[in-house]
Order: C-alpha cells, then structure tokens, then sequence
C-alpha cells in the first residue's frame, strides 16, 4: 500500500502548474476537474480534483476558508537546493524557513499552495 493523497481546489489547473513548478512533478491526466500529478520515477504522488467537480459531497466544505487545517502535504526531494531554486523563481508563499530541522536531520520549508493547503518540502533524513 502507498499513499495517493487528494486535495480539492478552486482552480484545478492553476494548482497542478504550481506544483509542477514549485516541487517539479509532472501532470498525467490533464482537465479542469481533475488531475493526477507524478514524481520523477513516475509514482502517483498528489491528485487534484475540482470542488464542484462530479458531486463528491464528502471530500469537504469548499465554504470553509481553512484549507486542510490540521493536515500538511509533506514531499522529500533528493535535491533541495534545487527545490528552493524553484521556490525562489516562482516566488511561491515561503510560511517559515528554509531552516534546518536537528531533529529530523533535514532540511525543510513550509509554504502554501494557490488554495492554501500547507505545503513543506524536505530533503531526506540525514541530509544536515
């Protein structure tokens, strides 16, 4: 079993050229309902899926101003240095860091995506 997270947002396409650019997947499906976004190896990583799209009353309260509160999308990259290279050049919304983790002996940076879910990007463990 692997996870497949899926988020709902306003604006499908908007989302999946902002995690292309920022974390550098890449798109698989294509539309303006959903979309299936893939790492480099070509795993399934994070599914986008419209708020009004195919009437799923359970993937959540689009009147709720919080996005994902209480959950994180948490992504490790084996190249942060050029993770903040795209963060920079995106200008994507930095909530804290870059900053080194002692604890995970990582490095990290928290950000939010166009709909607000809290995005943090690290290198793997052991990487201080």
């Amino acid at each position: 079993m692997r996870p497949q997270p899926l988020i709902t947002v306003a604006d499908v396409q908007v989302s999946a050229r902002w995690y292309q650019a920022v974390l550098g997947l890449r798109a698989g499906h294509g539309g303006d309902e959903y979309e299936q976004l893939f790492n480099e190896s070509g795993e399934l990583v994070l599914q986008l899926h419209h708020w009004d799209a195919h009437d799923h009353r359970l993937l959540g309260d689009e009147a709720l101003p919080i996005r994902g509160n209480g959950s994180v999308l948490w992504f490790e990259t084996n190249d942060f240095t050029t993770l903040m290279a795209r963060v920079t050049a995106t200008k994507a919304s930095v909530a804290d860091g870059p900053l080194a983790n002692p604890l995970a002996q990582h490095h990290e940076v928290w950000l939010r995506d166009p709909d607000g879910y809290l995005v943090v990007a690290a290198s793997e463990y052991g990487t201080l």
